[in-house]
């Protein structure tokens, strides 16, 4: 399964050579074998669109608007270069949610007020965040946020001014992770035991403990599906739009 990387950052107002730093962070997604997730709108994450698009990448935008129209007219949003845009009809503020937690890691590029919130969001749900340096406004003060908030959330920031350093770093955190977790929610069946028990008492007792083992295991099934559902009906969502 693919890892879905957020690109969070400024649609105006940013210096000169950010956009350049997005274009490349784009790339670098793409080179990574990752797909690029932006909010669907122009600036510096849509400049991380065509990076990834040119280095033949897949990309996700999440649509403030209903639909094609309005998020082309009234938001005046970009759709070329996007392979699945998400409608969700929750305006500027309301798609950040979905946006954030569509990521398994979010990346800051320059940003202002809406970048602060999706930073907030996916800060206080544990994400891991990267922050490219150079790109001017919020990303220049992130360091200083996350020691202000002083709050664990069980969030890591990683911080870098060159796109694929970063992106090489995140993704490498983001596999040891997933690893760790696989690894501790697997169950190792004690047969051993089982198999030593010479009592009813100490037998009842392994066959307990496995139990236990597998519903954990089911558990751990349960939530992956859970998880391939939703990459599933996003591009479904995707493919029903275009049509």
């Amino acid at each position: 399964m693919k890892t879905m990387i957020g690109v969070m950052g400024s649609v105006a107002g940013f210096i000169p050579e950010a956009s350049e730093h997005a274009y490349n962070l784009g790339r670098a997604i793409a080179e990574h074998d990752c797909i690029v997730v932006t909010g669907a709108c122009p600036g510096l994450p849509y400049d991380a669109v065509r990076g990834a698009k040119d280095a033949g990448g897949l990309t996700v935008g999440v649509s403030p608007g209903h639909n094609f129209a309005e998020h082309t007219i009234k938001y005046n949003s970009p759709s070329d270069n996007f392979d699945v845009i998400i409608y969700t009809g929750s305006g500027l503020m309301g798609r950040e949610i979905t946006g954030v937690r569509s990521c398994d890691i979010v990346v800051v590029a320059g940003g202002r007020s809406g970048t602060l919130g999706e930073f907030a969001i996916a800060y206080d749900e544990g994400k891991l965040i990267g922050v490219l340096k150079g790109t001017g406004g919020l990303s220049d003060h992130i360091e200083e946020l996350v020691r202000v908030i002083n709050k664990e959330t069980g969030s890591q920031v990683v911080y870098d001014d060159d796109p694929d350093r970063l992106i090489s770093s995140l993704v490498e955190l983001d596999q040891a992770s997933r690893l760790a977790n696989r690894q501790s929610a697997e169950p190792a069946f004690n047969t051993e035991c089982a198999e030593a028990c010479d009592t009813a008492e100490s037998l009842e007792h392994a066959i307990v403990k496995m139990e236990q083992e597998v519903r954990l295991l089911e558990a751990n099934i349960a939530e992956q599906r859970k998880r391939l559902d939703v990459y599933r009906d996003v591009a479904v969502m995707g493919s029903t739009d275009r049509g």
